[in-house]
């Protein structure tokens, strides 16, 4: 089949797209003319603060770059001081122009630990809405009926529910589906509660005679209760800008049943890994294991690799000192590594080598609580290291 590549790569952890059909057309389109398409994506810029969550949809876009295509993120400066058409009781201040900058610039530069810089494009709404006057405005609204926007699950809850719903919130969907005119979008990102929103571009799009744009709908990143949508209101999320040892921790502090809701949309691993990693789980691995690993992923996607090792040793030694009591004897060591079982018998927790190989091999010893069950391993030592062997046998290393 044409495209069946890039049809798989974008349809991996997508919740529905609208309509496959239209976006492997798209792509006959683009390589048919040379011209990339152009994806797009809205940010509010009440905020600046980047969490996991935000980023399902970006990774989607950074797929698309990597086809060759033209991200193009939307800033919402004008949509960003309606109100939140959701049903949240929180207010949105009006912010300067200013502000708004700021928090944009800051925005940016977490997506772009995910997106290319050079395949970007950034464009603020007021480019458009700012030359729009009245008479503009309502020929948009003249556009849509209220009952297409009654039919709008949230807003229909809400009337029926005796709730308020003011008028400038119903006018929310109408920019957002403009902006989708006003840059030639091809594809549209975003959650499944922004179905409604992303079909209004469509909708606006053939009103003004343009190709319709197609939905991707991606599924919503489950915070780190376990619970709740992620989000900063909750305290459930993982920012961008957390420093390694905070994400590697929160990863940690998941419940078991989301590991995989993380893998699928909060890393880059191939599908057919994930798979192997269900399997796993399935079988009876130790989910703690599974979720480590999980806690690299994340933490290398944004930092390093050897920032993920260093977030982890930090775990290992935090999570092993809750459980060993606080007067640890100190057994002082010059050499950077030696053999385990030596240091067992030359600290005192074993009189021979062969109590120490067996409490070795019988999984009774641990290097910060991970078990070390090779009687002929060497281990690499730091200052604050807690070896433990038995069930109360303790040294911390002190090195000098």
């Amino acid at each position: 089949m044409a495209f069946e590549q890039e049809l798989k790569l974008i349809s991996r952890g997508v919740e529905e797209i609208i309509t496959l059909e239209e976006l492997k057309a798209k792509f006959a389109k683009a390589e048919k003319t040379g011209k990339p398409l152009r994806i797009k994506y809205g940010i509010d810029p009440t905020g600046y603060d980047v969490h996991l969550g935000h980023l399902v949809p970006i990774r989607k876009m950074r797929q698309f770059q990597d086809l060759g295509h033209i991200g193009v993120i939307i800033i919402g400066d004008f949509t960003a001081q309606i109100g939140d058409p959701t049903g949240r009781d929180e207010s949105r201040p009006p912010l300067s122009a200013e502000q708004v900058k700021r928090n944009s610039e800051k925005f940016m530069e977490q997506l772009y630990t995910v997106l290319k810089k050079e395949q970007t494009e950034v464009r603020y709404q007021s480019e458009w809405f700012g030359k729009m006057g009245m008479s503009d405005v309502i020929k948009l609204l003249g556009k849509f009926t209220l009952a297409q926007f009654m039919a709008h699950q949230t807003f229909r809850q809400r009337y029926e529910q005796g709730l308020a719903l003011g008028m400038h919130e119903i006018l929310y969907p109408v920019l957002q589906g403009y902006d989708s005119v006003a840059v030639n979008s091809d594809v549209e990102l975003g959650a499944t509660e922004q179905k409604f929103n992303i079909l209004c571009g469509r909708d606006m799009q053939s009103h003004f005679g343009m190709e319709e744009q197609v939905a991707i709908l991606s599924p919503i990143l489950i915070g780190t209760d376990g619970v709740n949508k992620m989000g900063k209101s909750l305290n459930n999320y993982i920012a961008v800008f957390d420093p390694p040892t905070e994400k590697y921790g929160k990863v940690m502090s998941i419940p078991d049943n989301i590991i995989l809701n993380y893998f699928y949309y909060a890393t880059t691993l191939p599908e057919e890994e994930i798979e192997k990693i269900k399997k796993e789980l399935e079988s009876g691995t130790n989910p703690m294991l599974i979720k480590k690993r999980l806690a690299r992923e994340i933490v290398t996607l944004y930092h390093s690799a050897e920032e993920a090792k260093e977030a982890e040793y930090a775990f290992e030694k935090q999570f092993s000192l809750r459980e060993v009591p606080n007067d640890i004897p100190e057994f002082v060591v010059s050499k950077n590594s030696c053999k385990l079982s030596n240091l067992l018998v030359d600290s005192g927790i074993c009189s021979t080598n062969g109590e120490a190989k067996r409490l070795i091999q019988g999984g009774a010893v641990s290097l910060n609580g991970e078990k070390i069950t090779a009687f002929d391993a060497v281990v690499n030592l730091k200052d604050g290291d807690i070896i433990r062997a038995g069930k109360r046998n303790y040294i911390k290393i002190k090195k000098i």
